[in-house]
């Protein structure tokens, strides 16, 4: 059997890097920066108010307390400011540019709150430069403030905002077109005849898609027949495509569309030494699109996805952590797992650092793959896990 880390390299090299696109701040979240993003502004861009309170020169507070007249207000976006002369005082909001003259604010809980127009007792002296955000303090002008191969969460579309950037240049999405077949399959929400079973793959393995970066295209219910198979194919393939995904079809059976269809056009079946998801395939439908075939079963598929396509997709999108975060935790039973085969079992997570098992080994058991928040894998050679024993984990949610 083909071990697990050959078929994940030839699967990478299938999916090709993405090129890339500007999109507007409100689309960019969870993308890859393709370019580096330098800020043609200072952050802040003026000397401002860290406080509500008054804009005062600091030697003026010698003495306190001490009543200085208040002859304006200055709130935050006010652009004509006047400069303060000395011995007086502006009443100033948090944000708002501290007025020329001025070198502290005083915080309003240190005075009587005295109106503009009229005065204000101040009772406690401040140095000079409290209270005052100074320019650049966070940004200087034309420095990097998000370099190529960030990944851009809420925090960096504020950065980038901050800055000035409408739109950010980042890695297109591989587009990936998921199909299912099956003529078993009936949608979810229909009625099912004795020997149909509701179609869960698909919008499975488009979700999948969805959460590692990718652009998914689920085509359902692809019937058991090469013909029309091919012709389904070609069909959706008229709009631009980076993979093709599809489930069932791969095994030793006698209706085994996918293989039947993709055996000579350029797709390698192959069996994997893990557990589940034995029988795969990848390979360069008709040298045009690269095609990679999961396994019927559903956790088959799905574990599947995670070891080959998800990190594949990822790296292709730029992103700079393709994987999985993984870390190492004590199983919390004994486990047996098959020799020369590496198993991915579905697992739960407690912060004691113990991972126990949910549900069987059985790639038909979708709700226990559900139900948990990782998968721990137990090595080819490993036939027999003691509990208390470390294994890897791979977190699901990160």
């Amino acid at each position: 059997m083909r071990p697990v880390e050959e078929h994940a390299a030839a699967v990478a090299a299938l999916i090709r890097a993405t090129g890339t696109e500007t999109v507007a701040l409100a689309r960019a979240r969870g993308r890859v920066l393709a370019a580096d993003l330098a800020s043609p502004v200072s952050l802040p861009p003026f000397d401002n108010s860290a406080m509500d309170g008054y804009a005062v020169r600091a030697a003026d507070l010698a003495s306190t307390p001490v009543t200085l007249p208040v002859p304006e207000d200055v709130p935050a976006g006010r652009v004509d400011g006047p400069p303060l002369a000395p011995g007086t005082a502006h009443r100033i909001m948090t944000g708002a540019a501290l007025p020329d003259g001025a070198d502290a604010v005083v915080q309003v809980e240190w005075t009587d709150g005295g109106l503009p127009g009229d005065a204000v007792r101040v009772d406690r002296h401040v140095e000079a430069g409290q209270s005052v955000r100074r320019a650049g303090d966070d940004v200087v002008a034309g420095q990097v403030v998000l370099t190529a191969g960030t990944v851009l969460g809420p925090a960096q579309i504020g950065l980038a905002a901050a800055v000035g950037a409408p739109e950010l240049t980042v890695h297109r999405r591989p587009r990936v077109l998921v199909l299912s077949t099956g003529s078993e399959l009936v949608a979810p929400g229909q009625p099912l005849r004795h020997g149909q079973i509701h179609e869960s793959n698909g919008p499975m393995l488009a979700a999948a898609v969805e959460d590692a970066g990718g652009e998914a295209r689920l085509l359902r219910f692809v019937p058991d027949d090469v013909d029309e198979f091919l012709t389904t194919l070609e069909a959706a393939l008229a709009e631009p495509t980076d993979l093709v995904v599809t489930s069932g079809g791969v095994s030793a059976g006698a209706y085994e569309v996918v293989k039947d269809a993709f055996a000579t056009r350029g797709i390698t079946f192959t069996k994997v030494a893990m557990q589940p998801g034995m029988p795969q395939g990848a390979g360069r439908y008709a040298d045009r699109v690269a095609v990679v075939t999961l396994p019927g079963n559903p956790v088959s598929s799905l574990v599947s996805f995670e070891v080959f396509v998800r990190p594949a997709l990822r790296r292709a999108a730029g992103h700079p952590h393709p994987d999985r975060a993984r870390v190492w935790a004590r199983v919390a039973e004994d486990l047996r797992s098959p020799d020369g085969r590496r198993q991915f079992r579905r697992g739960r997570l407690d912060l004691d650092g113990t991972v126990t098992p949910v549900g069987g080994a059985g790639s038909h058991l979708l709700a226990a793959l559900a139900h948990a928040d990782c998968l721990f894998v137990v090595p080819a050679e490993v036939t027999e896990v003691a509990a208390g024993s470390e294994v890897e984990v791979w977190l699901l949610d990160g």
